[in-house]
């Protein structure tokens, strides 16, 4: 894959002026009392468009649910998925807008684009296989057994580390830095920085090693040593491979989802507090 972009992903004013009176909303909710409860008020209240002819959809639950949604969307129309604007009723709700009901059509109208870049993961079985998937998140390798992984990895064609041992490791998007990243000590990364992080999981040796920050253009790979005895699975968000022996990921730049969210609280400043957060 070549990247022939410079410009890492932006937060912009809505691109498109919609009219709040004709807007087209298709509402999706999580399996959830709560969620499915605020969906039926909601279509009362809104109507309720196919989300292949919706203008944006409307996610109901938590951070999980809004991954599952933006996925959707890019399972529909992979070159111009719908925008996806999320409300929060689940647990989480780091890229959720809070939940109201009031002048919903309106807040979607003047809210903020954030345009996010997934990675592309093309994962080597050991028996030879290739399979490729996205990850908006981030694209994760775990052992599979007690064992700890021996990994290699190479940053675009340069081995930077010739042996990690350690439970797994990471390649996560700024959007991702806060989920699976932030929990294994890895950095935050706001949104304009132009940058992925890798971060190792539960490292064994070189003790001292704590991840790096790459560009958004880099092509990581990483080699599983010892693979027959240390098996290793690679996950991006959703769909896990098992037994790998080479997994390679770089930024899908062919490839760009939409979040909406209300501007006093946009994507970045959120990712500015979580950095000062107790």
């Amino acid at each position: 894959m070549t990247d022939t972009a410079s410009t890492p992903p932006a937060t912009t004013p809505a691109a498109q002026q919609l009219n709040p009176d004709t807007l087209r909303i298709a509402f999706a909710c999580a399996d959830t009392d709560e969620a499915r409860a605020a969906r039926t008020r909601l279509v009362h209240r809104y109507g309720n468009a196919q989300a292949d002819e919706a203008d944006v959809i409307v996610a109901l639950g938590g951070d999980g649910f809004l991954l599952e949604t933006l996925h959707r969307a890019l399972s529909r129309d992979r070159q111009q998925p719908t925008p996806v604007y999320g409300m929060n009723r689940g647990s989480v709700g780091f890229l959720l807008n809070i939940y109201r009901e009031e002048d919903l059509a309106e807040r979607i109208v003047a809210a903020q684009q954030v345009r996010l870049h997934p990675l592309r993961m093309l994962a080597t079985r050991v028996n030879g296989e290739r399979v490729e998937a996205l990850g908006i998140n981030e694209v994760s390798l775990l052992r599979e057994t007690r064992q700890a992984a021996k990994l290699r990895i190479t940053i675009d064609g340069v081995v930077r580390l010739p042996e990690l041992i350690c439970d797994g490791a990471l390649v996560a998007t700024p959007a991702g830095s806060t989920a699976y990243n932030l929990s294994a000590h890895g950095p935050i990364v706001p949104l304009n920085a132009g940058v992925l992080a890798l971060t190792p999981i539960s490292t064994f040796r070189p003790r001292r090693w704590r991840g790096a920050l790459l560009p958004h253009t880099a092509k990581i790979t990483f080699d599983i040593l010892e693979e027959a005895k240390r098996p290793v699975s690679a996950v991006a968000d959703f769909t896990e491979v098992r037994e790998v022996l080479r997994v390679e990921v770089q930024e899908c730049r062919d490839v760009a989802l939409t979040l909406l969210f209300d501007p006093e609280l946009n994507f970045e400043e959120r990712i500015l507090k979580e950095q000062f957060a107790p």
